[in-house]
């Protein structure tokens, strides 16, 4: 159910704040996912944070949503609607300027036999040669859109149009740790161990995800991700000290 509709003069964006089962609201816009959108969900997200409501459990930025979870004990659905209008409408009166600067992540991935078993797929796919797929691959800046659909997991934007591959009828039970996949226009890297559909063109040896970690996500949204492509003894010598650190992490 729709709870409320507003139109923007300021960002020229048309919203909805709709229910999100019984403990969350969605505020959800209308407009294409962008660099653009992106900024203007995290910078909403920081204002409401810092203005108010309080005790809120959660606020979750996507594409092209914010989602607001919190306690039903504590707020009511319909003024919790209400309160979230009038900050929406504060923040476009003045957007406030973002706490932290993006990031550049550099992030090794080896794409050599053994860690790509789909790039003969893509390659098949595309016309395009093995190399010429790392070369396009690692050109590019890539824009973290969102956090999900497991721990770590980042959406990036900006692949190159000629890499985009539909993703695969068949999704496998187990993609490694780590695994730097293309899934239509996107790519991105698996964090954890899991099942998943996506074409399968390299591995990182870095570690996405840290729980024990007081920083546990190796980025997030509106940090850039750049590849670089390594061999497989560089692999093997980046996974070890990655293996070391996640000791000592656990450690303490």
């Amino acid at each position: 159910m729709t709870l409320s509709r507003h139109k923007s003069d300021l960002q020229k964006l048309d919203f909805t704040i709709t229910a999100n089962g019984d403990c969350a609201l969605d505020i959800r816009f209308s407009a294409e996912p962008s660099e653009e959108l992106s900024r203007y969900i995290i910078g909403l997200r920081q204002y409401i944070q810092k203005q108010g409501p309080n005790d809120l459990i959660d606020l979750i930025p996507a594409y092209q949503c914010l989602t607001i979870r919190f306690d039903p004990l504590v707020h009511e659905s319909e003024c919790l609607t209400q309160s979230l209008q009038t900050q929406i409408q504060k923040f476009l009166e003045s957007p406030s300027k973002l706490d932290r600067d993006s990031s550049i992540i550099q992030i090794p991935v080896c794409y050599e036999e053994g860690f790509a078993p789909d790039m003969h797929t893509l390659s098949t796919h595309t016309g395009l040669t093995p190399k010429q797929i790392v070369l396009l691959h690692t050109a590019t800046c890539y824009l973290v859109h969102m956090l999900g659909f497991s721990p770590g997991f980042l959406y990036l934007g900006g692949l190159d149009p000629r890499l985009h591959c539909p993703r695969k009828k068949k999704p496998r039970l187990r993609i490694p740790v780590g695994a730097v996949g293309i899934g239509g226009s996107q790519t991105g890297i698996y964090p954890q161990a899991t099942a998943g559909g996506w074409q399968i063109i390299g591995q990182t040896p870095v570690r996405l995800f840290r729980p024990s970690s007081n920083s546990p996500f190796i980025a997030e949204p509106l940090d850039i991700i750049k590849f670089y492509s390594i061999d497989k003894l560089e692999f093997e010598a980046i996974a070890y000290r990655e293996q070391c650190r996640s000791a000592i992490d656990s450690s303490l």
